[in-house]
């Protein structure tokens, strides 16, 4: 089978030193195996997302030297696939329509009886509130959560993952699924798009990605998305997490860090070979 991987950043801000390093690490991985590196657009957000954020991403990467098939796949074009994957999954009785707000789920969460809300991958673990709702009551403000509990009893077994990166392999079980993990988002109450969770699993199996290369800070999704692989009858491709640029101060880097990005370094006379020095690369 090809190695293939992907960048997929989203157009919300400009790159900055923490994407080139994922970009860059892909790519030479690709090169290093005679494999393909795929781009794609995760635009699903759109109240942030613009076109000249999605230009800039081209730009910068063409800059950093780095190629990658025709066409790009942008999310906010692949609603379908990701309409029927939610559909088979409520099919299976696993999706209930939620309208709490994140201030609803907080107050719930940190009720004097539920004791110190516990967090997740997502944030506040969902109290499961509106879980007695069903998939057919759901309206255009609600948000489509994924009934974890219902999930786990679909599994023959715990399924497991391949791991090559900085972060060890830590085994997927139903206690850490129910209880550390809870009913994640898969459809956005704002805009009714697929949540990450969703999308990003999508997309791998309908791009062919056998191998997953991403920052550290996403290693604990990965349970989710293995499971979503599993009840969708999708490949499960190899996890390779990597370390995280940080700031002088330890921070990890975030898209307003302007003084970081990309096209900064490039307007005050940088070349490609500084970024990956900056990047250790």
């Amino acid at each position: 089978m090809t190695f293939t991987t992907r960048f997929a950043p989203s157009p919300t801000g400009p790159l900055h030193l923490g994407h080139a390093y994922s970009a860059l690490l892909a790519f030479d991985l690709a090169q290093k195996a005679g494999g393909r590196f795929l781009l794609r657009i995760e635009d699903t957000d759109t109240a942030r997302s613009t076109p000249a954020f999605e230009q800039q991403i081209y730009d910068d990467l063409q800059w950093l030297g780095l190629s990658w098939e025709e066409p790009v796949l942008r999310q906010s074009q692949n609603a379908n696939a990701y309409d029927a994957a939610l559909a088979r999954l409520a099919q299976m009785g696993l999706v209930f329509p939620c309208a709490c707000t994140r201030g609803d789920i907080r107050r719930a969460a940190s009720a004097p009886q539920e004791g110190a809300p516990l967090h997740g991958p997502d944030g506040v673990i969902y109290p499961g509130t509106c879980r007695h709702r069903r998939w057919q009551d759901r309206t255009e403000t609600d948000a489509l959560r994924l009934d974890m509990a219902a999930a786990v009893t679909r599994l023959d077994r715990m399924p497991d993952y391949v791991e090559t990166g900085v972060v060890p392999t830590q085994p997927i079980t139903e206690h850490h699924l129910r209880t550390e993990i809870g009913d994640v988002v898969l459809a956005r109450r704002d805009t009714g798009m697929a949540a990450y969770h969703l999308s990003v699993v999508v997309d791998d199996a309908a791009q062919g990605i056998t191998d997953v290369v991403r920052g550290a800070d996403l290693a604990p999704a990965t349970p989710i998305h293995v499971v979503l692989q599993v009840l969708l009858g999708l490949p499960t491709p190899i996890y390779h997490h990597h370390r995280l640029i940080r700031d002088d101060t330890g921070k990890r880097l975030a898209k307003r860090d302007d003084a970081r990005a990309i096209a900064t370094y490039r307007a005050e006379g940088a070349s490609p070979d500084d970024i990956r020095r900056l990047v250790g690369l």
